[in-house]
């Protein structure tokens, strides 16, 4: 997303190198991290207006696309509430709406379900569920690994700032030759520290 230098390597998103062409890049990709940057003075509707506006939405398509990312995301209870005094999964709810709001055909998630309820988590799931039918391609940090169990398709596991396998949740329990996802993973990384996030 623009956010660091690359130090080696190579990055392509649909064919497009980023540091060339950053701005299509951009507008192809929604973005969660920790740091949700809401306006607290703004309804949840006004805060989605505005990004929509910033991404080159307008008029009745924008109305429409808030309602449905709404809907989407099972938020339409905080849609016309100021976020000020909102729970934690309310607050990602309102950032994830706003990273799906321009249609991004690639999401990049860091830890989404940190500090969600049962029902929040359950709503998360359901929404990322439907992207990925969709087509969005959903990258997604996480340490929860029934996370990754429901939702992935392809893990990579990093330890240490490297890659200590990749492949879907089924091939990194042959390879290991252990059953559980979250033992596996305990093995792959060689130690148990660190996995408390």
């Amino acid at each position: 997303v623009g956010l660091l230098k690359r130090d080696h390597g190579s990055i392509s998103i649909d064919g497009v190198d980023p540091a060339r062409d950053p701005m299509k890049v951009r507008n192809n990709i929604g973005f969660l991290t920790d740091q949700f940057g809401l306006y607290e003075r703004l309804s949840t509707r006004e805060y989605l207006h505005y990004f929509g506006e910033l991404n080159g939405m307008a008029g009745p398509s924008l109305h429409a696309r808030i309602d449905e990312v709404a809907d989407l995301l099972q938020m339409n209870d905080i849609l016309e509430r100021r976020s000020k005094g909102f729970s934690q999964g309310q607050r990602i709810k309102v950032a994830l709406a706003r990273s799906l709001l321009h249609r991004p055909r690639h999401l990049l998630l860091d830890e989404p379900s940190r500090g969600l309820d049962v029902m929040s988590t359950r709503a998360l799931r359901g929404a990322l569920t439907a992207l990925r039918k969709e087509g969005c391609c959903v990258i997604m940090a996480t340490h929860v690994m029934q996370e990754v169990t429901h939702l992935c398709d392809d893990v990579i596991v990093i330890a240490k700032g490297h890659t200590v396998a990749q492949g879907s949740p089924e091939q990194l329990c042959r390879q290991t030759g252990i059953a559980s996802l979250e033992d596996a993973f305990v093995s792959l990384v060689g130690t148990e520290e660190g996995i408390v996030a």
